[in-house]
């Protein structure tokens, strides 16, 4: 990069779009904070001079702390954050239990709290700006009767809303808000799924590659007149049936 090098926390960075997030950022130079529950014991990654590995449950206020602290320690400071970490249980809504309900929320939203107001805390003391990525679904605005996810979808449009709240509420200091809504992607998680069923979920009859993904991450990261969107990267899935 030609500018001053920055430094992105990403969380769920392990496997599948986490990975690839961290991959595309440090590629363009970055300095990364990568972060899942055993991050340190997992092949994808090795600590660098511009990678640090953070194990830990995100959706503990402690982990959060300790990955903050890691960013401001070893690389001066945070400029970014993708919230990456989350969890997706489908299944019918008359079959989700008060355990689904609680480790959705866990994941999902404080994995989202804690380290964003540590992150915006940060960013406030720095009076440089810096950006805010979550993660989505499609499925938010576009619900589909053969994926049935409705209560996941109270985490993720939980998301989409503190993402345009926070966006308004940072706005003055420079700090942008902005969210990915993913359709079907072709990771691990969907391993096992027929790719017929998963690619009819698309107008396009396709699905989303982890660099796909990755790449709008970036685009958001980087865009200085975007704030509060919600980037939809789903075939055009949204649009409506078809």
């Amino acid at each position: 990069m030609t500018q001053q090098q920055k430094t992105i926390i990403v969380t769920g960075a392990s496997q599948g779009i986490g990975a690839g997030i961290v991959e595309a950022f440090l590629a363009r130079g970055y300095n990364v904070v990568a972060t899942s529950r055993s991050i340190s014991k997992s092949e994808a990654f090795k600590p660098s001079a511009h990678l640090a590995l953070v194990d830990g449950d995100i959706g503990e206020a402690a982990t959060a702390a300790k990955v903050a602290a890691t960013a401001i320690e070893q690389f001066g400071g945070i400029d970014g954050l993708v919230n990456n970490a989350g969890i997706f249980i489908a299944k019918p809504f008359l079959d989700y239990t008060p355990e689904d309900f609680a480790a959705l929320s866990h994941t999902n939203l404080e994995g989202y709290l804690y380290i964003s107001q540590l992150a915006i805390k940060q960013m406030l003391a720095q009076e440089r700006g810096g950006s805010i990525v979550g993660i989505s679904s499609t499925l938010v605005g576009s619900p589909n009767r053969a994926l049935t996810a409705a209560v996941p979808m109270i985490t993720k449009g939980g998301i989409e809303a503190v993402t345009r709240s926070l966006a308004s509420e940072f706005a003055p200091q420079g700090i942008r808000v902005n969210a990915v809504a993913p359709g079907i992607v072709d990771t691990p998680l969907t391993s096992g799924i027929p790719s017929d069923f998963l690619k009819s979920l698309a107008p396009n009859n396709a699905t989303a590659s982890i660099e796909d993904i990755a790449q709008a991450v970036v685009y958001l990261t980087e865009a200085k007149q975007v704030s509060g969107e919600v980037l939809r990267v789903d075939g055009g899935a949204h649009n409506g049936k078809w």
